[in-house]
C-alpha cells in the first residue's frame, strides 16, 4: 500500500475516533447575551505592535484566504475580527461518519502590550433562515435531535485546537546567537 494513502487512512481513523470519543465538551454560555462565547485573555510577552503582526502572521498560515476572512485589521486598536466556518460531521448509532452541516462562527482578537484575548461568537447554522447553534443546548426541545450534542463537541474541539494554534504563533521567536569569532 502507498505511504501517503496509508497515512491519509490513519489520520482520517484517528480524527474520526477523537470525533467519537470526545462527547463531554463544555459550551460556555454567555447568560448576559444569551450566547455561545469562547474567550480567553492570554498573557503573552511583547508590545502591541509585535503581537498584532504575530497575529496577522499567524492568519495568514492558518487561513487559506486571510484577506477574505478577515473583516477588520486595525492596527492603531489592536483589534481584528473576521469570518469563517466549521464543517461538522454527522456520526450515526453506528459510528458512521459522514458530512454534517456548516456551522458559520465569527472571532476577534484584541492584542495589548503582554497581552491578547480572542472571543468566538455568532455561531449560525448555515441554512435557509437565521439558526442560532444556542437551539442545540435545549434538550427539552421537541426538535431536539441527539447530533446537537456532538455536534456542540465538535465545535468545543475546534475551538481549543484554533486557540492551541494561536497561542503557539503570538509566542516570540526565538533569539538568535549571533556567532562572534
Amino acid at each position: 500500500m502507498n505511504i501517503r494513502v496509508f497515512m491519509l487512512l490513519f489520520i482520517g481513523i484517528m480524527s474520526n475516533s477523537t470525533i467519537i470519543t470526545a462527547q463531554t465538551k463544555t459550551i460556555p454560555f454567555d447568560q448576559d447575551v444569551k450566547k455561545i462565547k469562547f474567550q480567553e485573555v492570554i498573557n503573552e510577552t511583547g508590545t502591541q505592535d509585535e503581537l498584532f503582526k504575530r497575529c496577522v502572521y499567524w492568519l495568514n498560515s492558518y487561513y487559506k484566504d486571510p484577506v477574505r476572512v478577515t473583516i477588520v485589521r486595525d492596527e492603531p486598536t489592536g483589534k481584528i475580527m473576521g469570518k469563517h466556518n466549521i464543517r461538522l460531521k454527522n456520526i450515526d448509532k453506528d459510528s458512521i461518519v459522514s458530512d454534517g452541516p456548516t456551522v458559520f462562527y465569527e472571532f476577534t482578537i484584541e492584542v495589548r502590550d503582554e497581552r491578547f484575548r480572542y472571543t468566538i461568537t455568532e455561531l449560525l447554522l448555515k441554512s435557509a433562515s437565521r439558526f442560532e447553534i444556542e437551539r442545540w443546548l435545549d434538550k427539552n426541545d421537541p426538535l431536539y435531535n441527539e447530533q446537537y450534542a456532538i455536534y456542540l463537541d465538535q465545535i468545543a474541539v475546534f475551538v481549543e485546537e484554533w486557540a492551541t494554534v494561536l497561542k503557539e504563533k503570538m509566542k516570540p521567536e526565538p533569539t538568535k546567537k549571533v556567532d562572534s569569532w
